[in-house]
């Protein structure tokens, strides 16, 4: 069984093979946080609450960590969440985790993980191009896999890049989670997936259900869900792509 829920930006809570995976969690009320620096305007993050009925979320059976920054791991998610959940991670961040309290910190690095029946196996990516790229910051995606069940490639903070064709090829993953919304400063090119990155993949490997979160809560992702389907649909690829709204159950199967 296999039943995702879009929290809010790149939050998701993961019912899969009778485990309940906690994803990037930013549990922070809207407006608490600054406006990301260096960007085209100053909305306070995040842009939205919370959706309603997630309470359950806070008491996950694992937690996977793609990366540090605070739109993916947050102050209120450190606090709240129970410190003996498991917690999974790239390499070099556990210092972080183990010092906020949590004590079952695991990094995933080259070889795959097992947890519940479920392996969990990191993947790479590029958060961005250039200078910019690498003051980003190493980054992960995770795919999860368990016998008789879809495969899931939550893909991360990620461009279209070398990375993710890698995976998507490895992998042939059922499921593929991308992280949208063309994040980006004012100067620079974007550092998450825009419109043509999501097309890119989509093109790339058809064979794929393609689910686009992130997007709509922080301050400098400017590519809205709105403007994404009007793409999507303008090159005939709408169908191959799930856009869900904050709160929305999707992929269950």
């Amino acid at each position: 069984m296999m039943n995702i829920q879009l929290i809010r930006h790149a939050t998701l809570g993961i019912e899969y093979a009778g485990v309940r995976f906690l994803v990037d969690p930013m549990f922070s009320e809207a407006g608490v946080n600054p406006p990301i620096i260096n960007t085209e305007n100053d909305r306070r993050n995040p842009l939205v609450p919370l959706p309603g009925k997630v309470d359950a979320w806070f008491a996950p059976d694992a937690i996977l960590v793609t990366h540090l920054h605070g739109d993916h791991w947050d102050a209120a998610a450190s606090e709240s969440l129970s410190k003996p959940v498991p917690l999974f991670c790239q390499p070099g961040d556990q210092e972080t985790f183990r010092t906020a309290g949590f004590q079952s910190v695991i990094e995933i690095t080259e070889a795959s993980v097992a947890y519940n029946g479920v392996t969990l196996t990191r993947t790479g990516g590029q958060h961005g191009t250039g200078e910019i790229g690498q003051r980003m910051g190493k980054v992960s995606g995770f795919v999860l896999q368990a016998e008789g069940h879809p495969t899931v490639y939550i893909a991360g903070d990620t461009i279209w890049c070398d990375e993710v064709r890698e995976a998507l090829d490895r992998y042939k993953p059922d499921l593929t989670i991308v992280n949208a919304g063309g994040a980006r400063f004012v100067i620079g090119d974007p550092i998450t997936m825009d419109a043509d990155d999501v097309a890119a993949v989509c093109r790339y490997a058809p064979h794929t259900q393609v689910a686009a979160v992130h997007m709509d809560a922080i301050n400098h992702c400017l590519v809205t869900r709105q403007q994404l389907r009007e793409r999507l649909a303008a090159e005939q690829l709408l169908e191959n792509v799930l856009i869900p709204e904050d709160g929305e159950w999707f992929g269950g199967r």
